[in-house]
């Protein structure tokens, strides 16, 4: 057992010889400074890419989950489909007394509204025409479907039980007809030569490129009112709105089930929400950012054989030096040591060097425009540890090399 005296000598030698060895490998670093700053430029490149694609990669994820959340996670919609098979029978379509039906019956609905479409074609200046598309809605439609009153109003309950010949129309539609969205308030518009005054412009939450039932240029009024245009009551869909999103999924299974109760057996009602959506985006843009993530690892790995092959020569040309140290008392671990410590250098020199790059290209972004993109500190926790790991692993080859020379082969290489 050693004693204490000899443990504290044994440390204060290795801490002597670890400072030793690390300021060695900085000086032959400073002795070789353009060859080993070219070695580590690919470190530099892979790191700042390492940075960059874990940015992105988060950033859009977050982003396009926020624009599918912006719908409305606790949306919920109903669709007729037809029928399982050919028949005879008439057609089974929604109407409105399956959405009082599913808010009697189907606990955490808070908000619905049917939806019929008309279409529609209005004068505009010059004598010109524009077919335009009327939505008949709740007034609870709004809350539904998130969506942004720009200005003016909605149209409230008040309007709807008084039959009020109003309506909103879409900020595309204000401006391409009345120029701005202020200008079109109190406008009226003529439907089927009944006039509605124009009360609001809205737009969607989110940008769904005429995917949804609100087109560029479409009006909603009251579905109070459209009734005065539709023969029957029936609806094109229903629109529900659960109190929390985690009742979306058991909400969704009720609604059909309370729909099929109503209708024909071979009738299909497709009932969705963007449950499985927001999951299945989720699990692609995980994917996209892992795909990325390879792509710059693939950087790394070149940048870390650049490294093993120049430590290689370093130890090809220093064969003698090796040799003189082994002579004078250095172990094969210190010998191993030194050239470890100088791969794991130009390593993390072009590591620190490629977090600054990586880090400061978003930074400019925001700086020349009106774009914010969040950088993860992961990113930069994640480049200096893999940067560390490339100089270990690849520099291990060359120093376990160097450790095993004889130093009598070393002293007489020339």
């Amino acid at each position: 057992m050693p004693t204490a005296t000899e443990t504290v000598r044994s440390r204060l030698s290795t801490d002597m010889a670890l400072g030793e060895i690390l300021n060695f490998a900085y000086d032959t670093f400073m002795s070789n400074k353009i060859r080993f700053m070219l070695t580590a430029l690919g470190m530099v490149i892979g790191t700042a890419s390492l940075i960059l694609v874990v940015t992105i990669g988060m950033t859009g994820r977050e982003y396009a989950l926020r624009q599918i959340e912006a719908i409305g996670t606790n949306e919920i919609w109903a669709e007729y489909q037809g029928a399982q098979h050919i028949s005879n029978s008439s057609l089974d379509p929604l109407t409105v007394e399956d959405v009082q039906a599913v808010q009697e019956q189907v606990p955490g609905v808070v908000a619905a509204s049917p939806v019929v479409t008309l279409g529609e074609r209005i004068p505009v200046g010059n004598g010109d025409e524009k077919d335009i598309q009327v939505l008949g809605v709740y007034p609870e439609y709004q809350r539904v479907r998130n969506l942004k009153v720009l200005s003016g109003r909605f149209f409230d309950a008040e309007d709807s039980q008084a039959h009020n010949k109003v309506g909103v129309i879409t900020e595309k539609m204000a401006r391409s007809v009345y120029g701005s969205p202020q200008a079109a308030v109190g406008k009226v518009i003529k439907l089927t030569g009944l006039p509605f005054t124009v009360i609001g412009t809205f737009k969607e939450s989110v940008e769904t490129f005429g995917e949804s039932e609100v087109t560029d240029n479409s009006m909603v009024i009251p579905y109070s009112v459209s009734r005065y245009f539709l023969e029957t009551p029936n609806v094109k869909m229903i629109y529900f709105s659960m109190r929390d999103s985690d009742s979306v999924a058991g909400a969704t299974v009720q609604i059909k089930r309370v729909l099929r109760s109503r209708h024909r057996a071979e009738s299909v009602y497709n009932v969705q929400n963007l449950t499985e959506l927001l999951a299945t985006a989720g699990r692609i843009l995980t994917a996209l950012t892992w795909g990325l993530l390879a792509s710059a690892m693939v950087t790394l790995l070149v940048s870390g054989i650049g490294i093993m092959n120049i430590m290689l020569a370093t130890v090809t040309s220093r064969i003698r030096e090796i040799g003189i140290r082994k002579a004078v008392g250095a172990t094969r671990r210190e010998i191993r040591f030194q050239f470890l410590a100088e791969a794991v250098l130009i390593s993390l020199i072009g590591g620190v060097a490629g977090i600054a790059i990586g880090l400061a290209l978003p930074y400019s972004v925001h700086f020349f425009t009106e774009y914010h993109i969040p950088i993860s500190g992961w990113s930069a926790i994640i480049a200096i540890v893999v940067s560390s790991l490339v100089g270990v692993i690849f520099g291990t080859v060359p120093a376990t090399r160097a450790a095993q020379l004889d130093p009598v082969e070393s002293l007489r290489h020339e």
